[in-house]
């Protein structure tokens, strides 16, 4: 099969959509993972529940420029316009499915990319289907699904990147210069650690590390970004929106008695709730002009993962203007949680002080169906793979963390929280 791929340097070039034809039909449930790339593979999961993709791409779309997502958006309803769709499960997520891994930042060099598989396994609890997907002129070249043994384990080598220890601090630093002159209220700094994996290691076994170690997050794994991220950006279903705020962080205790203490400390601290404010506001902002009812606890919870404590609060609402998934991800990227507040002045902050572009760190990653419905979260807690050169034994890796810097913020305690945010993906990849 010589699949269509489409890439787009610019929004305003015109593009020829194929007609596609997606039909999904009910299977056994079974280990979807197997089926998919190993160099690359395509991925959403949580608790068991999710989407893998196999075969090759019928579809991919990069976006370099200003306006990517709602370019992304735009595509996306037309290419649901251009598909015939055969679908006896009728559940979000079968028919028509797009996975996108998108840029932080418009300025960013790296796109941000919708992926259409050829072949995607699903499971939504005790249900499971496959969807085939094929240019409708072409019935004879969709390939078949096939199950790729697991290749040897291997591990990373990572080490400080543009970032080190050092430079965070002074960037803190400025972050609270920026704070105390009023330029903003609020703002992410990260930095990174960047490092090498085999050529040839199979990062399917890093997304089942990342899926058993952290079941409640979404595992992530789109055009060689994998992580395991706790933050859903926004989910759509049935003309339903949700969210979950997450801002306000704690590592985990040493011992059960000092891990007690934990969430009152987190609750009660002034610093971490005016955090976990702004990124709150942030969301309601965006979602009110979508929305005909919205509701958000008055007070944030506390949730448990596996290596840290964070400040969270659930945010539903019910949509009032027909917008899909990715329309809300355009209407709520970057939130104040990943960037900061007043949003603009934050992220020209953030262009200033860190020493890097973030590419898709921080980014929204997810996936939407023909319908409109989908899940997308933030991309924490993951790295970036590089394409593997041409005769390389090896491939680059780049893994983000940060911290919301507000008034009271104190730079050595901000390390300490990149380095418990970093311990996800570095233990995965160790």
């Amino acid at each position: 099969m010589n699949p269509a791929i489409n890439r787009i340097g610019s929004v305003t070039e015109s593009l020829s959509l194929p007609r596609l034809v997606a039909t999904t039909r009910e299977i056994a449930a079974a280990d979807a993972l197997p089926f998919a790339d190993p160099a690359s593979p395509l991925a959403w999961t949580r608790k068991g529940d999710g989407l893998v993709a196999a075969g090759p791409d019928l579809l991919h779309i990069d976006v370099a420029e200003e306006g990517r997502i709602g370019a992304i958006a735009d595509l996306w309803r037309a290419i649901s316009q251009a598909t015939d769709v055969d679908d006896e499960v009728r559940i979000p997520g079968t028919g028509l499915v797009g996975f996108g891994a998108l840029a932080f930042d418009d300025t960013s060099a790296a796109p941000s990319t919708l992926i259409v598989p050829t072949t995607v396994l699903g499971r939504r609890g005790d249900r499971a289907w496959i969807t085939r997907i094929r240019i409708a002129d072409r019935p004879d070249e969709l390939p078949a699904a096939v199950r790729i043994p697991l290749g040897p384990s291997w591990s990373a080598t990572l080490g400080p990147g543009a970032m080190d220890p050092e430079a965070h601090d002074a960037a803190v630093r400025d972050a609270l210069a920026a704070i105390e002159s009023g330029e903003i209220g609020k703002v992410v700094i990260a930095r990174d650690l960047a490092g090498t994996v085999p050529a040839q290691a199979d990062l399917r076994r890093l997304v089942s590390s990342l899926a058993s170690e952290y079941p409640d997050t979404w595992t992530y794994a789109v055009d060689g970004l994998i992580g395991a991220s706790p933050e859903t950006l926004v989910t759509v279903h049935g003309g339903e929106v949700s969210a979950r705020v997450l801002a306000g962080t704690r590592p985990r205790g040493a011992n059960v008695s000092e891990d007690d203490s934990v969430p009152f400390e987190l609750s009660t601290s002034d610093k971490d709730r005016a955090e976990h404010a702004f990124a709150v506001d942030s969301v309601l902002d965006a979602l009110r002009p979508h929305t005909s009812e919205l509701t958000a606890a008055g007070d944030p919870f506390t949730l448990e993962l596996p290596n840290l404590w964070h400040l969270a609060t659930d945010v539903r609402g019910t949509l009032n203007d027909g917008a899909s998934a990715l329309d809300m991800v355009r209407a709520m990227h970057p939130t104040a949680a990943v960037a900061g507040t007043p949003t603009d002045r934050a992220l020209d902050v953030i262009r200033r002080i860190e020493p890097f572009d973030r590419g898709r760190y921080a980014g929204p990653v997810g996936w939407i169906d023909g319908d409109g419905d989908g899940e997308w979260a933030i991309a924490l807690r993951g790295a970036q793979f590089a394409p593997v050169a041409d005769g390389a034994a090896t491939r680059a890796v780049t893994a983000h963390a940060g911290g919301g810097i507000v008034r009271g913020s104190v730079p050595e305690a901000e390390l300490l929280e990149t380095r418990v945010k970093f311990r996800p993906i570095v233990d995965a990849l160790a």
